[in-house]
């Protein structure tokens, strides 16, 4: 693959989610870790914006909001809420979020640069995706916003926040699982770790796959079958004017074939070499990253290794191997 085709769509690799009414994206290096929104720490005086503090790889990091960035109405939280961990060169902070859709190539053809942006301006530009308009974030804003330490006691924040027993337990239970997690340690001089990967499942086992692979991830998706073709290959679908084959990924490893919702196909849309290929798997999970020493190299040539993180086995996918496969290269679109 050429290296600047490379470089350029690591670069326009997002990551979406939902928040209030609206969609924004996050350019995905920048994200460190996805969580479901745990307990935080508030203190009397915090920087505007900022809903809490959360204690992180032996750092204590801001938790912003950036409705209040952008003066939309900021509705109370609940136990569904998800945290984005992201980080600049310089700090990492969380940012709240609804629900995390997936991650997508966004073309630069499709993003228009908002006019009058300044290094405050924490949407600058803005991506049209279908009949949709997703708000691009500029996380550097948000950095040196957080760095003015300016104060906005206007909002009660702790009333944003569940209050029943259940959710209070529920939220403190993450909290500390975060604080119990051995196995993934930022040093300061650090931040920017190679190791990221999206977690899946097949049957009841967990996988993973590294990040500079993915392209796209979709929860639903419609497949055509194709007679004739081998029985790991699942169909085709068609995406943005591309038509992708996609790979049964429990009947090309050989794993048993439990059954699936007829009506949810999820993919992993992965790229190597210039082949692009979905990926069929049972469920997305999410986004973390770990130390690659904490990794137990595999045999399995289709198996780059094993390692545990949150007291899960994951097995991550060796995506080199199984995008030259003879039998995919055959058989490909």
């Amino acid at each position: 693959m050429n290296s600047n085709n490379y470089i350029e769509q690591k670069k326009n690799a997002f990551l979406y989610f939902k928040l209030g009414d609206n969609k924004y994206a996050i350019n995905s290096d920048n994200v460190l870790e996805i969580m479901k929104l745990p307990a935080l720490e508030y203190p009397q005086k915090l920087p505007n914006s900022v809903v809490g503090l959360l204690k992180y790889n032996n750092f204590v990091i801001n938790v912003v909001d950036i409705r209040f960035y952008l003066d939309i109405e900021v509705t109370p939280y609940t136990i569904n809420n998800e945290l984005l961990i992201v980080k600049t060169d310089e700090i990492i902070f969380g940012l709240i979020t609804d629900k995390i859709i997936g991650i997508q190539a966004f073309s630069s053809a499709l993003t228009d640069a908002l006019p009058f942006v300044d290094n405050k301006t924490v949407v600058d530009s803005i991506y049209k995706y279908k009949d949709e308009t997703i708000y691009i974030i500029n996380i550097y804003a948000i950095e040196n916003i957080l760095k003015q330490h300016e104060i906005n006691n206007s909002v009660n924040i702790p009333s944003l926040f569940p209050k029943d027993e259940h959710s209070v337990e529920l939220m403190n239970a993450r909290t500390t699982a975060i604080l119990e997690k051995a196995n993934l340690k930022l040093a300061s001089a650090e931040l920017y770790v190679k190791n990221k990967y999206i977690s899946f499942n097949l049957n009841e086992d967990f996988y993973c796959i590294a990040l500079d692979y993915v392209r796209e991830v979709m929860k639903d998706t419609v497949i055509t079958k194709i007679p004739g073709l081998p029985d790991f290959i699942a169909g085709v679908m068609h995406l943005r004017g591309d038509y992708i084959t996609v790979i049964d990924l429990k009947r090309f490893l050989n794993l048993p074939k439990a059954k699936q919702s007829a009506d949810k196909n999820p993919v992993i849309i992965i790229k190597y070499n210039e082949l692009k290929l979905a990926l069929l798997i049972d469920k997305i999970n999410e986004l973390f990253e770990f130390q690659e020493n904490n990794t137990a190299e595999s045999s399995d040539g289709y198996y780059c290794g094993e390692f545990i993180y949150n007291n899960t086995l994951y097995t991550a996918l060796n995506v080199e191997k199984i995008s030259s496969d003879k039998r995919i290269l055959i058989t490909d679109m």
